[in-house]
């Protein structure tokens, strides 16, 4: 078997470094406080979840830190995968079929890349609205640098900046229902970071065959 940098022993795939996984996961574990601290100054009947987080007061102050350790991380996911997000013409035939992903008929899919369009969807749901989830919480964190003549733009942020919290919450119920429930092994590989070659070629066909033709082109190091 051929070894390199993503075909493994025992026919595993690496499928995300730790690199990548370290930054995915410091973007979700700040994300989840932002989501429950958030939802605790939303609603009185939700403030509950502040007084588990600590009280309010350590809630309250937590809260915009942790939003600056998310926005820095979804800039790095964004230096690390802005560019295989983009959308080829291979995309647009997976979303004139999305009916049979819908319905978990894998083999009427055209074949996926690295990322499905669904995952790049969601990737740049979560970078926009992070990123207008950054600018409306410093007005909201800092009002006291905002101009008595630009107080339209506090009251535009305490509007907005919940919206944009709402979209980003809708966008992870759902990137947690594909990674855990939809695809089975997703979730494993943001964890371990491989992938057996069956769940590679099955989901991600056209990524794994530009794996194998990477890895076992000559020049390549040989394994056992």
């Amino acid at each position: 078997m051929i070894r390199g940098k993503y075909l493994l022993p025992n026919g595993r795939v690496l499928r995300y470094s730790f690199h990548e996984r370290m930054i995915h996961w410091t973007a979700g574990i700040s994300y989840l406080y932002l989501l429950l601290s958030g939802l605790a100054f939303w609603s009185p009947w939700l403030f509950w979840i502040a007084i588990v987080l600590g009280g309010g007061t350590v809630a309250r102050e937590l809260h915009p830190w942790f939003g600056v350790i998310f926005s820095i991380a979804v800039v790095l996911m964004y230096g690390m995968w802005g560019k295989q997000m983009k959308e080829t013409t291979a995309d647009k035939r997976w979303w004139a079929q999305i009916r049979h992903y819908i319905r978990n008929e894998d083999d009427k899919m055209p074949p996926a890349d690295r990322f499905n369009p669904g995952q790049k969807l969601l990737f740049w749901g979560f970078f926009v609205n992070g990123l207008l989830l950054l600018l409306t919480g410093l007005i909201l964190w800092l009002p006291q640098y905002i101009p008595w003549n630009l107080r339209i733009l506090r009251l535009a942020a305490i509007f907005l900046h919940p919206v944009f919290a709402l979209c980003t919450i809708a966008l992870f119920i759902i990137h947690v229902y594909m990674g855990t429930a939809m695809e089975r092994g997703a979730f494993g590989s943001v964890i371990r970071g491989d992938v057996s070659r069956a769940w590679a070629d099955h989901h991600h066909h056209s990524w794994f065959q530009q794996v194998l033709r990477e890895e076992e082109s000559p020049g390549k190091m040989g394994g056992d």
